[in-house]
Parts: C-alpha cells; structure tokens; sequence
C-alpha cells in the first residue's frame, strides 16, 4: 500500500529530502490511482516497464509486486540511494535502478534489444520534464503502453485535436504513433505535497502501424507551430520553397484545405505525407 501524507512526510524527514518543486516531487500517496496505473498498463509477469522518477518507490513496488522487469531512472541521489537501500534488495534481478536524466535516458537505459520487443512506460511524470521526454521518446523505438500521470495541461496538448487552441506539434508527431484514450482527472489530494495544477491519468497505445517523423520533418512542424497563426502556404513556402511546398499544399487541397489554412486546422494524417529533404 502507498505511503499516507503522515507517512510520507515522516519518511522525507528521516531522508533529509524536501521535495524539490524544479524536480516535480509530488509523491504519489493514494493506493486507488496505483491500482488505476497497473490496470490501465495491463501490467502483466515477465513485462519489461520503463518507470520515470520513481521517488519513493511507491508505484515501483506496485509493479515489481505484480511480476514485472522495472527499469527506473531517478535525478535525485537521496532517492537514489533509498531506493537502492530497500527496493533493489527485495528484488535484485527485476529492478534496474540507474541515475541521471529521463530526458536523455528517456527508456531508463532497458537494452535496445528488449525496447525493440516492446516495453511498457507507467511512470507519475515530473511535470517539468513532460514535453521533451515525450519527444525523446518518439524518436523510438517505441513502447507498446504509456500510462502516464501527467499536468493536465501536457494531457490536453497529448490529446488535442485540430482545430483547437491545444493542439500542437507534440499532439501530432504523439498521435501519430499512438491512439490516446480519455484521460482519468486525478485529485491534488493524492500527492504530497498537493501540486498547484490538476493532474490527469493518462493511457497510450502503440499503432498498429505508427508513424514516426524524421528529424527534419519535426523541426519544420515545430517551426510552424511557433507562427501558428500565419498561413501555412506563406510558412512552408519560406522554408521549403515553391516547389516543394506546392506537392504538399496539393494534398491540403485535395483534402479541403486551402493555402489560408493555419497549422492548427491540419488532421495529423496530413502532417504525416509532409515530405522535407
């Protein structure tokens, strides 16, 4: 069972750890929501699951508890070395604990042989981190599930769909490798210390044909979504030319879009025939 607020504090104390806001340390205090996770994960024996910031341990015991093979990375070396003095003893052949930042080690260092079989991510997100992580993930290989606890905010621009003031660059290289179900809003009670922000649970499944966007493609999405509202012919054509433009504003056209049409209008699927050298 997850710490209670009481206990959690007892035990920062006793670690010499004040939760650090720049870190996102928002510890996870309610049993229903690390139920929720490993539901939602279809956390099974035998899975490899990429947790990021595990903390105290409290979702990482949860899922080495239910069978799986845990690979965590964790930025603070007070909870480093706690986790390392009580999880990694009771299961030292399942957890793999390495230091440093999930943003560069967004798999937390799982083999590349086994990323490629397929992990699953279940991890209560630093907030802070969220938007490059995602990216770093995205590049793959990919992860068959995440379920992330999330800002509310990251999970609205997750989730956004064109046309809305949410939807953005991270929305579409993201929902173009995975289908994002309905978010599960979660209580600022089931942290401490309670976050300013509202959270969300939310599930992402793998594709069963992803897309994944070249680096080039990527700069270029993200260039326009920085003028989002400039037109998107006056923005490609500055960046890729008359004739390069015109083979993908051939493609708008022909879905009903014309050359006035603001990156924010275009369905993901579109985004996803941009060719750039």
């Amino acid at each position: 069972m997850p710490l209670t607020p009481t206990e959690t504090r007892a035990l920062l104390d006793r670690l010499g750890l004040r939760p650090k806001r720049f870190l996102g340390q928002n510890f996870l205090v309610d049993g229903n929501i690390v139920r929720k996770s490993l539901e939602l994960g279809g956390v099974q024996p035998g899975d490899q699951v990429v947790e990021i910031g595990p903390g105290l341990g409290t979702l990482t015991a949860a899922l080495l508890e239910a069978g799986a093979e845990v690979w965590a990375v964790e930025k603070d070396p007070l909870l480093q070395a706690h986790l390392a003095a009580t999880l990694v003893p009771r299961f030292p052949e399942r957890l793999h604990l390495v230091g440093g930042d999930a943003v560069k080690l967004p798999l937390a260092a799982l083999p590349a042989a086994l990323a490629r079989a397929g992990c699953k991510i279940v991890a209560n997100l630093p907030y802070a981190i969220s938007t490059p992580w995602m990216d770093a993930v995205l590049v793959g290989p990919l992860p068959i599930r995440l379920v992330l606890m999330l800002q509310r905010e990251a999970a609205d621009r997750y989730a956004a769909r064109p046309g809305t003031k949410d939807f953005s660059a991270i929305s579409i290289f993201l929902q173009a490798a995975f289908d994002v179900a309905p978010g599960h809003r979660v209580s600022a009670a089931c942290f401490h210390p309670r976050p300013d922000v509202d959270s969300c649970l939310l599930q992402l499944v793998r594709k069963p044909a992803p897309y994944v966007f070249t680096a080039p493609a990527r700069a270029l999405i993200r260039s326009c979504f920085q003028q989002r509202r400039k037109q998107i012919a006056v923005l490609l054509r500055r960046r890729l030319g008359d004739d390069a433009a015109g083979d993908w504003l051939a493609e708008l056209h022909a879905a009903g879009l014309g050359p006035k049409t603001r990156p924010e209008q275009i369905p993901v699927a579109l985004w996803e025939k941009l060719r750039v050298a």
